[in-house]
């Protein structure tokens, strides 16, 4: 996989974006979340991308951003917060939201 050029605010918006994506359905209340963390430019640039790429290709780039970023504890841990966020945003969390929570932690911490 060739290198990724993201800044944070793209690597944030990519992994919350994928949190939301997940189970095939965006509510409104995720994405506005969403949106409170990045500015609309970078969400919709990203949201094509995450809506591209498979789900093996959002975990790679994931998992490759970590690596190649040397992300620090506190950083890693607000992002596992901001991904239950969108995931609790529309008030429940489903099987696949908890599957992927599980996925991503694994990745991130």
């Amino acid at each position: 996989m060739k290198e990724l050029d993201w800044t944070r605010k793209e690597f944030e918006a990519y992994v919350l974006l994928y949190a939301a994506h997940c189970n095939f359905f965006e509510s409104e209340e995720e994405l506005n979340y969403i949106l409170s963390k990045v500015d609309k430019k970078t969400f919709h640039r990203i949201h094509t991308e995450v809506v591209i790429d498979s789900d093996e290709i959002n975990l790679n780039k994931i998992q490759q951003y970590i690596s190649d970023n040397n992300l620090q504890e506190e950083e890693k841990e607000q992002l596992m917060r901001d991904i239950k966020n969108v995931f609790f945003a529309d008030g429940s969390v489903d099987v696949l939201e908890k599957k992927v929570f599980s996925i991503l932690s694994k990745i991130i911490l």
